[in-house]
């Protein structure tokens, strides 16, 4: 899996609204109703996370959810966490 520089980072960065690189990862931050909608969604991106074989840092609490997003295998971002992210974006957009 190939490392992103930061170059490359920034640039799909200009694609992805909300998202921010923090600390060698992609970071969002995502607030919902209330607690149901908030794992409704989780849940939702759980199973986009397992059909990728790519999964997240996340948090929940109450109504907010964390999301921090860094290929583990590869110890940096990679074009894997843009994918999951655009796809995370495209579930929240549906909600």
């Amino acid at each position: 899996m190939k490392k992103m520089n930061e170059a490359e980072i920034r640039q799909q960065l200009e694609k992805l609204e909300g998202w921010e690189y923090i600390d060698g990862a992609l970071e969002t931050t995502f607030e919902f109703k209330n607690f149901k909608e908030a794992f409704s969604v989780m849940t939702r991106i759980a199973f986009e996370c397992e059909a990728q074989n790519h999964h997240p840092d996340w948090s929940n609490v109450y109504n907010t959810l964390n999301i921090r997003l860094k290929t583990h295998d590869a110890g940096a971002v990679t074009i894997n966490d843009f994918r999951l992210a655009k796809s995370i974006e495209a579930i929240i957009e549906s909600e």
